[in-house]
């Protein structure tokens, strides 16, 4: 195992769970942050697209979903697969 990957493990610390199944996974936490603010963000993006107006999709927080999506497919494959997919 690498340095890095070593480094990553010694740092999980915060535990993070599925809503749907419960399975649970240890994060470091910078990834424990863009984890819960992957579901910030999303929340925050339905109700803008609620306003009058607005339609599914429209909001600018759907990008920032994106991207903690993108972060953990390419950081944490594992952890995505169990939290997000």
């Amino acid at each position: 195992m690498s340095k890095l990957k070593d480094a990553t493990m010694i740092d999980a610390t915060e535990e993070r769970k599925n809503r749907f199944n419960g399975q649970t996974v240890l994060l470091t936490p910078h990834e424990a942050k863009i984890h819960d603010d992957i579901f910030i963000n999303e929340l925050a993006a339905t109700l803008e697209d609620k306003e009058p107006g607005k339609s599914a999709g429209d909001s600018k927080l759907w990008n920032e979903v994106r991207r903690g999506l993108d972060y953990f497919r390419q950081h944490n494959a594992e952890a995505y697969m169990v939290l997000l997919d």
